[in-house]
């Protein structure tokens, strides 16, 4: 959902503080045309949402009586208002590949999941269980913007993100897709064994992978698995 200054009132208090930065609340209801009392109410519910957040203005010079109270728009505040980073993404990634070549954007693509594959195998060696490792898994990817998150169902493990931050680069180029699979896989180790069961790109509303234990050799398929997690 975006924000204009033609929208209701809450999107109007969120307009002037993206327009003008932090700000009173008495200040806020004047450039709104609403009432000082409307606007405590509406910055109210939208604290609770997470898209303000208010501090106390001590300033540099003393003031008589309580510090006035400022509000300013949060990280998910300032997401409300139109961005065209997916539009350049899909612009990059065209001009790499037409520029650089097919071999190139493999290259930036590989890189990235270097990256990505240095950052989750060091912060999942800190885990002490198999399923410490996949829930901390979860949390770098929701950290990231993936909305993910992790459910055990009967033997197995499903990764579930349920948000795609590079959803347009992944459609001008499924390599991101390739590539984000195998650096599960990776990161997991042999012992476990990961499939995409759901794709945000074959037309499912989300992305989710399978985890389930690698067979050992000799063991039979259907003994008892070893709940350790």
């Amino acid at each position: 959902m975006t924000v204009s200054p033609e929208t209701g009132n809450e999107d109007r208090l969120l307009f002037e503080l993206k327009r003008s930065g932090a700000l009173p609340a008495a200040t806020l209801a004047a450039a709104c045309a609403i009432t000082p009392m409307g606007a405590h109410k509406l910055l109210g519910r939208l604290e609770a949402q997470g898209l303000v957040v208010g501090r106390e203005d001590h300033g540099d010079a003393p003031r008589v009586g309580r510090p006035r109270k400022l509000w300013a728009l949060t990280a998910a505040g300032h997401g409300r208002f139109p961005d065209r980073h997916a539009d350049l993404t899909v612009q990059l990634v065209h001009q790499v590949r037409t520029v650089l070549g097919e071999a190139a954007l493999d290259q930036l693509i590989a890189a990235r999941e270097r990256d990505s594959d240095l950052r989750y195998t060091a912060a999942l060696a800190r885990c002490r269980s198999a399923g410490d490792r996949l829930r901390e898994l979860a949390r770098l990817r929701a950290d990231e913007g993936y909305m993910a998150r992790v459910e055990r169902q009967g033997r197995d493990w499903v990764l579930i993100e349920d948000h795609c931050p590079i959803c347009a680069a992944a459609q001008s180029c499924q390599g991101f897709c390739r590539s984000e699979l195998a650096l599960f896989q990776r990161c997991l180790g042999p012992d476990w064994v990961v499939a995409r069961t759901e794709h945000l790109l074959a037309g499912a509303r989300r992305c989710a992978y399978r985890i389930s234990a690698a067979a050992v050799p000799g063991e039979a398929t259907d003994a008892p698995p070893q709940d350790t997690m």
